[in-house]
């Protein structure tokens, strides 16, 4: 799997080989948060890909789906086309917002096939995480629940409705299609604070990415949790597992 981060929020390697994301040198028992202090939330939000969802269709739709379609297009082998797009999708930058648009790369390449179809071809490659519908059911019955994505409203969509999950969420924002920004950046984490009407200390946000899902939102006084899968981290505002939440919110 190529190391460098691709479109619709990073579906490419979440690894630990990408150690600037969390911030190589740092201590990171300075960032994190004394639980006894935890106020109990009004509202708990999560991330999707790689915190509830698996990066698989993603990966799938990015990695394979547009160079196949590229591929024949153009007349090209697989691995041929693979490296153009790959090469365009690195010369646009994850700074950029179409980075984040599939709609975009298929008017770049001009592919014949539609992005609603290529994204049907692999929605069987959509993996929800055991413990993510657990916590989902059990936190749904106590608090309003919101989900806060870098992926586009094309990739939510499909996601919810192919898993189901879309049911246990009250609200639902795309950073990318709803508020045309690149990242979840403090602007983005106070306007869903200032459209559910609660305050950053009201919320707990958890999600796998150690800057936009911990250190961003915890800046502006949300409770947050960074999900670490690989159990490589530790620390009272890391999780390995969805199912701690429970026992955090008890």
């Amino acid at each position: 799997m190529d190391l460098f981060r691709l479109p619709a929020r990073s579906p490419a390697s979440r690894s630990l080989a990408e150690g600037r994301r969390f911030g190589e040198g740092r201590d990171f028992n300075i960032r994190i948060s004394n639980l006894k202090g935890l106020q109990m939330p009004k509202i708990i939000s999560f991330d999707m890909d790689g915190t509830l969802v698996d990066s698989e269709f993603t990966d799938w739709v990015w990695l394979h789906g547009i160079p196949m379609l590229y591929a024949h297009k153009e007349g090209l082998s697989f691995d041929e086309a693979k490296a153009r797009v790959v090469e365009e999708y690195q010369k646009v930058g994850e700074g950029a917002i179409e980075w984040y648009d599939i709609k975009y790369w298929f008017r770049l390449f001009q592919l014949d096939e539609t992005w609603r179809a290529l994204m049907e071809q692999y929605a069987d490659k959509i993996r929800v995480f055991e413990d993510a519908r657990l916590i989902l059911e059990r936190l749904k019955e106590r608090y309003p629940l919101v989900l806060t994505s870098n992926a586009g409203r094309e990739f939510i969509d499909i996601e919810m409705d192919v898993t189901g999950m879309g049911k246990y969420f009250d609200r639902i924002f795309s950073a990318t299609s709803d508020f045309k920004v690149v990242k979840k950046t403090a602007q983005f984490y106070q306007r869903i604070c200032e459209i559910l009407k609660a305050e950053p200390g009201e919320i707990v946000h958890v999600g796998d990415h150690y800057e936009f899902d911990y250190l961003v939102p915890q800046s502006l006084g949300i409770q947050a949790f960074y999900l670490d899968r690989s159990g490589k981290m530790n620390g009272d505002s890391i999780l390995s597992d969805l199912r701690d939440m429970e026992k955090i919110l008890s």
